[in-house]
């Protein structure tokens, strides 16, 4: 890190011998000079810079006024007008070593690299014996982190480029040059406020920085304020009609735009093939507006969901949640996704996140519902048991009770393995606690409204699967059929179907 700008000497020095005799404007600037310099120490910089002021106007010939104004608009920081006056200094006195290093102290805070290194080799041929190596060292520094800079940019690692940029600065503290790029990182990293105040600093100093203009409709651009950042861009190609940035991101914007307003009404249209291309041909157009293509993989997600691909749905909507962790919508259309696909913790996991951000009523009974399926899909699904779905009649689950019964009865599979058998066995007692609960009205409307089945009244498991299965073909209607061979379950009757 640099060394603060430390109080600067004044060059004070008066030749007391000489026999010159001092003309009354010359006198008067000498007093001046002195009663800035008492200002000076005092830390009074507008009352001393005054004095100096004065001082130049009366003998403005002396390279050592201009030397103390340069000293003096140093620690009020005021480097252009520094840098003025040291050169002025130099340049009545190209021997002038304080000017010399008040020149090198003014570029190196403007960032101005090229210059403060030609002043420092002619302060060496003027001066080799002279001590300059904090300004050397100041000098390699600023290089070296203004070349890593443009480096990281270039590689577009704008967290990088940002540490190198404000290192930089702790050294060339008045270049506008560096604020501005660290103004566009911090505009690529989304921190479009703290942007947005630094490009206005420099504006309010310099009102046609095309550059700075240039972040401030960046920031715009990144917040998907298509309009308001056109405004924006256009003044920037008026100020500097070749600003190749501006040029470039103008030229995206129109395009992003363009397309997504095709995809929108393709969609609206119902062409929802037409507004999924459109909308992927947008995702390519700039992929730093990370606000603009959040929009665009929900939207295309929306369609994905239309044409019943909610696996890629749920891909987009990642993505925009990736982008933008605080979109709610995205996050509603994925938890719908994860219903739909019968994905139900994921679905809660989202839901959850969702009554977080916004507690309303219908958010907090989207949850409630994806908890309630959760908790049904833990269960046995005696629909999927008998193979039937939720809309069969009562006919429809005699049907299926009659065919599943029949080929897992432990009888017809005597002669299996041991793991067989006890898996068919299994298979059996599933089958009989299904019919058993989905025959019953009040059992399947409780079942069916996830209500917990694990009291007397409604416990399947208690169904006796072999006695269940006697009654049920006892039933004339069920027709006849002879298992041959004894088993456990052997029922002891005939039964012949017709």
């Amino acid at each position: 890190m640099a060394v603060p700008i430390e109080t600067i000497n004044l060059d004070v020095e008066m030749d007391d011998n000489d026999p010159t005799v001092i003309e009354s404007s010359e006198k008067l600037a000498e007093t001046k000079k002195e009663l800035g310099n008492t200002h000076y120490k005092a830390k009074q910089y507008g009352k001393a810079l005054t004095c100096y002021t004065e001082a130049i106007t009366l003998s403005p010939d002396l390279a050592a006024n201009y030397g103390n104004r340069a000293a003096c608009y140093l620690m009020m920081g005021k480097y252009k007008e520094a840098l003025e006056d040291a050169r002025k200094s130099v340049l009545l006195d190209p021997k002038f070593i304080k000017g010399w290093l008040r020149v090198i102290k003014c570029c190196v805070a403007l960032g101005d690299i090229s210059n403060a290194e030609n002043a420092l080799s002619r302060l060496r041929d003027i001066s080799p014996d002279q001590t300059v190596v904090q300004e050397a060292l100041n000098l390699q520094q600023l290089r070296t982190y203004c070349e890593e800079g443009n480096k990281s940019i270039d590689k577009k690692e704008y967290r990088k480029a940002l540490f190198c940029l404000d290192r930089a600065l702790d050294i060339a503290v008045g270049c506008t040059r560096l604020k501005v790029l660290k103004a566009e990182c911090l505009a690529y990293l989304c921190r479009f406020q703290e942007s947005q105040e630094l490009a206005n600093d420099i504006i309010g100093t310099d009102k046609n920085n095309a550059d700075a203009i240039f972040v401030r409709g960046l920031c715009l651009y990144f917040q998907d304020n298509v309009e308001r950042a056109f405004t924006y861009f256009q003044h920037v190609l008026k100020l500097a009609p070749d600003h190749a940035k501006a040029m470039d991101i103008y030229k995206r914007a129109k395009q992003l735009k363009q397309k997504k307003e095709e995809g929108n009404e393709a969609f609206k249209n119902g062409n929802y093939l037409l507004a999924y291309t459109l909308y992927s041909e947008a995702l390519h157009i700039d992929p730093n507006n990370t606000s603009a293509n959040a929009k665009l993989y929900f939207n295309r997600a929306t369609v994905s969901s239309k044409l019943g691909r909610l696996n890629e749905a749920v891909t987009d909507c990642t993505s925009a949640l990736t982008l933008d962790e605080n979109y709610l919508k995205a996050l509603l259309r994925r938890a719908k996704c994860y219903m739909d696909l019968q994905q139900y913790e994921d679905a809660v996991h989202d839901y959850e996140k969702v009554v977080r951000m916004d507690k309303s009523p219908e958010n907090k009974r989207l949850l409630a519902e994806a908890k309630l399926e959760l908790k049904k899909s833990k269960r046995k699904d005696y629909y999927k048991i008998l193979g039937i779905d939720r809309s069969a009649t009562t006919e429809d689950i005699k049907k299926a009770y009659r065919k599943r019964a029949l080929v897992h009865h432990p009888d017809r599979h005597a002669n299996a393995s041991e793991g067989e058998k006890k898996e068919q066995e299994k298979k059996f007692k599933e089958v009989g606690e299904a019919y058993g609960i989905l025959s019953d009205p009040k059992k399947r409307a409780r079942y069916d409204n996830g209500q917990d089945l694990d009291d007397g009244e409604c416990m399947g498991a208690n169904i006796d699967p072999n006695h269940l299965f006697q009654t049920f073909f006892s039933d004339p209607g069920a027709g006849s059929f002879h298992f041959g061979g004894g088993g456990p379950f052997s029922s002891g009757f005939t039964f012949q179907f017709h």
